[in-house]
This record gives structure tokens, sequence and C-alpha cells, in this order.
């Protein structure tokens, strides 16, 4: 008897700005997402932990191969520190480590802020996903071990005081690729002489999508089931469902290629390009020279590629 092949799901590609919240985590997002659009391929761009909510960008299909260009782009977060307590995990997860009965003043906040803004060196918290000797240091940290991890540069665009009251700040961040916000929390209260961790998180920004893209999981289902509400996993794939509406959800995979130059074709140059040829660039306003740029055709993405001499190379295609 012939073996029945997997089931593949459909060719729908695109970004999903999905809303995650609290308790979720990042993979079990993805596997959610993927399974009501039935998608081919899924993946993310930039881990949130599961008590952090907010913005985790999907790719769909296509749209993972420009998932690099997502998690490099900077972030902005609303996050809460609460001051008296630091935590094995710098965040409400772990157990309390340190303790003082200090509180800072606004004015001392104030003071502080200018020194983590900027290029500035970072130490991750022991509970990351950086690794140390070819181990997570959080699966270390589990453990029971100390990780000795050393600091790194990263870069902080601006840092706001939203709201302050005896025992909490609220902030705004925004930061680039590698910020650990949990860090900030724990180093700003070593500074205060008072001890800090994260009591909320909220991602409400992955350049170059902004909250006006978030979708929730409420919207998917719906858009997914209509009446018919969330279904379970089995029921769910025997009933034939109409995917335009969940899919009119998706934001266009070119979106996180706005950073990139933009060239657009003919479509004969896209059928070439599509088939690992090079094509000469023409127009007047077209650069003869660029690391990277991508080709679009009739508003449609067909590659990335770098220009040189005038000349598109592509170097990851598209499909149709």
């Amino acid at each position: 008897m012939a073996r029945r092949g997997k089931k593949k799901g459909r060719p729908i590609s695109g970004w999903l700005v999905l809303d995650k919240p609290v308790g979720m985590g990042s993979t079990e997002a993805v596997s959610k997402i993927k399974w009501l659009f039935q998608a081919e391929k899924a993946g993310h761009a930039g881990t949130l932990d599961p008590l952090a909510s907010g913005m985790l960008p999907i790719a769909l299909g296509e749209a993972t191969k420009t998932v690099p260009y997502v998690q490099d782009g900077a972030k902005v977060y609303r996050f809460t520190v609460a001051w008296g307590e630091e935590r094995s995990t710098d965040d409400l997860e772990g157990p309390e480590t340190k303790s003082s009965d200090q509180r800072p003043a606004e004015a001392d906040v104030l003071l502080l802020m200018p020194k983590y803004t900027g290029v500035i060196m970072q130490t991750p918290p022991q509970f990351s996903a950086i690794k140390i000797a070819g181990a997570r240091a959080y699966d270390l940290a589990r453990d029971g071990a100390t990780v000795d991890i050393p600091a790194r540069e990263v870069e902080i665009g601006r840092l706001d005081l939203i709201e302050h009251s005896a025992d909490r700040t609220i902030f705004e961040v925004e930061c680039g690729k590698g910020t650990y916000v949990r860090s900030l929390a724990r180093d700003m209260g070593r500074d205060l002489g008072c001890f800090g961790h994260i009591a909320e998180l909220r991602r409400i920004e992955v350049e170059p999508f902004t909250q006006e893209d978030f979708v929730t999981l409420a919207e998917l289902e719906a858009a997914r089931f209509g009446e018919q509400g969330d279904e379970d996993s089995d029921s769910a794939d025997m009933v034939p469902v109409d995917f335009d509406a969940i899919d009119a959800l998706l934001v266009d995979t070119s979106a996180a290629l706005d950073c990139l130059p933009q060239i657009a074709i003919s479509d004969d140059a896209a059928t070439k390009i599509r088939l690992g040829n090079p094509v000469i660039i023409r127009g007047r306003d077209a650069p003869v020279e660029a690391e990277e740029a991508c080709a679009t055709a009739r508003g449609k993405l067909v590659a990335i590629g770098a220009i040189e001499q005038g000349m598109f190379k592509p170097k990851r295609v598209f499909a149709g």
C-alpha cells in the first residue's frame, strides 16, 4: 500500500504582524499562524518572551527570505520597571536574588537615563539565548551555573520616561538589534542603588512595521472561521474555507525591504532575473552601483541583488 504524502499546505506569502498575547511563546505563535493560514512555510523575525506581549512579525512562504532585514531593524518597547528587587531572570519569572528598601525619585531616574542612550556596553541576562561554549545561557542557568557572559555593544536610539511612581517607572525605548530590555532594568536598578526588574514588557514596533499593522489572534480566528469561531485543529482542517478574508490581513513581502533601493523592471527582465540572469538597469534615475537593491515588476517583488556597473545581478529570487 502506497504511503500518503505529507500535506504541504498553501504557497501563501507575506508578513503577519501579530499582537502576541502574554503567555504564548514565539515558536507556539508561529505554529498557530502557520496552521491558521495552512501555510507551507513560516518563521518569525525576533523572539518575544512568553511574559512579553506585542509585535511578533511572522513571515509566511517567500517572506521568510526577507527575515534578516526585519531582524536587523530598530525596535520600540514600552516597559515597566519594578524597583526594590532584582530577580534571577531580570523579570517576573525568576525568584528574588537581591532587595532594597530604597526607591528612586523621578529626578534621579531622569538624571541616570542619558547613560543608557547611544552606543553602550551591555551584558545580556543570565537567562538568555546567548551561546556559551556551544550551550544556551538559559540552559546553563537553569542547571544552576553562573554564566560569564561578555558585555557587548548595543545601540539605544532613545529612552523616554513615560510615568513614574514610588515603586515603578514606565519607559519607552527605541533600540537596535541585540538589546536586552531586561538588562536595562537590571543595570538601572543597580546604578540607582535600589535594584529593579521588568514587571511588564510590550514591543510596539519592529522596523518597518508599526502598531497600525497589528493583528490579534481573535481577528485572525474571526477571519479564518467566521461565525464558527475558533475550531480545533482536527475538525478545522476538514472544513472548506475561503482564505480571502484571512489572507487580506497579510502585509506584502516587499514591505520588509523598504530599506533597500527599489528598481522597477519590465516583465521580460523579471523573467530573466528569475532564471538567475543579470539584466541592464535602464532609466535616468537608476543607480549605477548598490551592494543591495530589490527589483520589482508591476509592484511585485522579483529579487534581491547587487547593482554593478549598471547591471542588476540577482542573489535571492522570489516566486512570481
